[in-house]
């Protein structure tokens, strides 16, 4: 859970820090944010395989890790307008939630589904 940690830290890096250089060279923001979350998902898979779950990363895993960054993407919008909505949290606190129950979420699918072994026997 640890290494994830860092993997999913080492991702924001890449993605505000891609962001930050794109935005100085004047990309329009829409398409430096939306490469930078590109680049940081690649990395973010790539780090993830190898250095988390110790497996290889392949075409088909890479598909399953964005759908389930999918997934927590939607269920982290949901939590943090159910927050602020319906529990009246303040913005940061549902937010910090959202992040939270998502982190663990995506976890459990990047275990469980994208990088559970492959069986060889039938």
């Amino acid at each position: 859970m640890v290494r994830y940690l860092f993997t999913g830290g080492a991702a924001v890096v890449v993605d505000i820090g891609g962001f930050q250089l794109l935005s100085l060279a004047r990309i329009p923001v829409v398409v430096a944010a939306s490469s930078s979350f590109a680049l940081a998902t690649a990395v973010n898979f790539l780090l993830t395989a190898r250095w988390v779950f110790r497996i290889r990363a392949n075409a088909w895993r890479y598909v399953l890790f964005l759908l389930g960054a999918a997934l927590g993407g939607l269920v982290n919008v949901i939590l943090t307008t159910v927050g602020v909505t319906y529990l009246e949290f303040p913005g940061v606190l549902a937010k910090t939630v959202g992040i939270g129950l998502t982190f663990l979420l995506n976890f459990w699918i990047n275990a469980a589904v994208v990088f559970r072994p492959y069986s060889t026997s039938k």
